[in-house]
């Protein structure tokens, strides 16, 4: 059985909330959970623990999974807020951490959308905190109302990793639901897709392992069953993935 670890994300105490009001609850997005299930691979949640217990658990996962969510603190990769945007700290902490021990025990990765902007903030690298207010000619990535049928077209960087998977593809498009995105590349991070519309970086690898074990994708693939519209193959990118582990 293919253990695959899913970094928790986070609800706050909230008196408004009737259950659990007073405490923190840790979660995984529903249909990620079936996305990453199949036949001998069993998707785990990773709870808020630290230290020793962190690394216990982590060791007996095959490979880690970062899901989406909520935005990074601006203060995470340097910078200070310029909105509304204040992102949530804690869980960048809680992420990185869980990504570093990753990255120094040689275990798969597979970043979506939050994930891939966590990868490349561990390497350095930096976000834009809005789209629409920072990056010039920005088309619209995030609409509340269409949510996961939002959707662009991508275009793969010839010759790497996803351009070889996906070249019997009938549809270039992904969806699109964020509003933070990379904006300088970290260190030894290659560039796996673009938005052809407005340059915005769609996928990345790193560098320092073999192709596909550490990457990530600004899209949700496991989203894509619901499109309306057709859209690239969601299973080819987690196969990969799941080789490594």
């Amino acid at each position: 059985m293919i253990k695959i670890g899913i970094a928790s994300a986070f609800e706050y105490p909230n008196d408004n909330r009737q259950v659990f009001g007073k405490k923190s609850l840790c979660y995984i997005e529903k249909d990620m959970a079936a996305y990453l299930s199949r036949d001998n691979v069993l998707p785990i949640l990773i709870p808020d623990l630290h230290g020793s217990g962190m690394e216990n658990f982590l060791r007996e996962m095959d490979g880690l999974v970062f899901q989406g969510g909520t935005d990074f603190a601006p203060e995470t990769y340097g910078e200070k807020p310029i909105g509304k945007w204040k992102g949530d700290k804690y869980r960048d902490e809680f992420e990185l951490e869980i990504l570093d021990w990753c990255i120094k025990n040689e275990k798969p990765v597979f970043g979506i959308c939050r994930g891939v902007q966590l990868l490349n903030v561990y390497f350095g690298g930096t976000l834009y905190q809005d789209l629409l207010t920072l990056k010039e000619n920005a088309i619209q990535h995030r609409d509340a109302g269409r949510y996961d049928q939002l959707n662009h077209p991508i275009e793969f960087t010839a010759g790497k990793l996803l351009d070889r998977l996906h070249q019997n593809e009938n549809s270039n498009d992904v969806n699109s639901v964020h509003h933070q995105a990379i904006k300088e590349l970290g260190k030894d991070l290659e560039i796996l897709a673009t938005c052809p519309e407005d340059g915005l970086i769609e996928a990345i690898q790193w560098t320092g392992a073999e192709e596909g074990k550490v990457m990530g994708v600004q899209w949700h693939p496991e989203f894509f069953y619901n499109s309306k519209t057709p859209l690239i193959d969601a299973e080819i990118i987690y196969d990969e993935f799941l080789k490594h582990c």
